[in-house]
């Protein structure tokens, strides 16, 4: 079938099997960070997602990320737009009526200043629902600041919680949790829950998603525990921020690491005696004994090599994993299974591999997707969507209004 919902019929060039969220438009005004992550993922649950941008000469207002980010935002359409035009402002209100979801990501107050806020767009659709994405949202004391995903786990306890450096240093993350969990997909789900409420009620919804609250959310066992108890949490502070030597990361004999998670006593217990450290299975919480514990695993597992250790421990329920590389996760045989990674097309890049639609309920097309460049629109197609004319879309792509 062909893409679309409301504006069924624009890229008659990208396919797609019928999702859950087949016959939902969203218009997203966002290029990089939640915003995008969450039009991404409505994309694969089957929703129209149309992108939306600004004309050429106004590029440097926007981050191009590179082609093949956001899954190179395959089966989506795209609309160029000035939004400071008095023309322009109109054209995106148009294409607005026929939309069920608008998400946003301009700095707070923004969309008021350009007159396409959640009232301005009430008034010609009711229905529509309304998700603005920001790092600390609309209100409160740091409602203006400019931040990234770093800053927001900094300030929601998660940095501080997590083992430091030698030198007691915070450590970088190694992918942007706070703009994948905190903020796209806490957007996704209160787009979601909207919906639910509008197919009873008829009415749509402004939804505040901050990625700071994101975060609190994902912290909730710590900071919960903290208000309950004044228990302050901490690195190394309970069972899964690393407190006991069954739930750490050990190296290797060839200097690779393994994961260790057995947490449960049956677990634990089989990985002491598979490990000849049986004299461990009834002391897995002691605390006066947690240093010599992890000094013993140590020693055993740089016995072998880490791959040995897996092949051996990890399909005998103790719990143990290899630390992969990123290829070495795309190797991996439990994703080839799963069907996690998809051929895609693009006219300059050529072929490619991608993470494919993988949450639970997507869909996955036949292959290899196409992906278009970053020049190519939809915007007649959607201007005549909209009730516009030939003759009209034209004067617009003449003033520079559309593009």
């Amino acid at each position: 079938m062909v893409v679309g919902s409301n504006l069924r019929g624009s890229v008659a060039t990208i396919t797609a099997v019928m999702g859950f969220l087949d016959g939902i438009t969203v218009l997203d005004l966002a290029s990089v960070g939640p915003a995008a992550r969450a039009s991404r993922w409505l994309a694969d649950y089957g929703a129209t997602v149309v992108k939306v941008g600004p004309v050429p000469a106004q590029g440097g207002v926007q981050i191009t990320p590179p082609f093949h980010s956001y899954s190179a935002h395959r089966g989506m359409q795209r609309l160029l737009v000035d939004l400071k035009a008095p023309e322009g402002r109109e054209v995106f209100l148009r294409v607005a009526e026929r939309a069920d979801v608008i998400i946003e990501s301009f700095r707070p107050g923004v969309v008021d200043r350009l007159g396409i806020c959640y009232d301005d767009m009430k008034a010609r659709n009711r229905g529509v629902v309304y998700c603005s994405t920001s790092g600390f949202g609309q209100d409160g004391p740091r409602s203006g600041w400019a931040g990234h995903d770093l800053n927001y786990l900094a300030i929601g306890g998660y940095l501080h919680c997590t083992t430091p450096g030698a030198d007691g240093q915070p450590p970088i993350p190694g992918a942007t949790i706070a703009d994948s969990a905190g903020g796209g997909m806490h957007a996704v789900m209160s787009i979601l829950a909207a919906l639910v409420q509008r197919s009873r009620t008829g009415e749509g919804a402004a939804l505040d998603v901050s990625v700071a609250d994101g975060v609190l959310a994902l912290m909730a066992l710590q900071i919960d525990e903290y208000l309950a108890t004044g228990e302050i949490p901490g690195p190394r502070h309970g069972l899964l921020t690393g407190r006991y030597a069954c739930y750490d990361t050990y190296p290797a004999a060839d200097g690779k690491w393994l994961s260790v998670a057995a947490i449960e006593p049956r677990f634990w217990a089989n990985l002491c005696r598979a490990l000849e450290l049986p004299q461990w299975i009834e002391r897995q919480t002691d605390d006066a004994v947690q240093d010599t514990i992890r000094a013993d695993l140590r020693a055993a597992f740089a016995g072998k090599d880490r791959d040995a250790w897996v092949a051996e421990l990890s399909g005998a329920d103790t719990c143990v994993a290899a630390v992969q590389t990123v290829p070495e996760a795309v190797a991996d045989p439990q994703y080839a299974a799963r069907g996690a990674f998809v051929r895609a097309v693009h006219p300059e890049h050529g072929e490619f591999r991608q993470v494919g639609p993988t949450l639970a309920g997507m869909e996955t097309a036949a292959e290899p997707y196409p992906v278009r460049s970053a020049e190519e629109t939809d915007t007649d197609e959607l201007l005549a969507a909209a009730g516009l004319s030939a003759d009209e879309a034209a004067k617009l792509r003449e003033a520079g209004v559309v593009a």
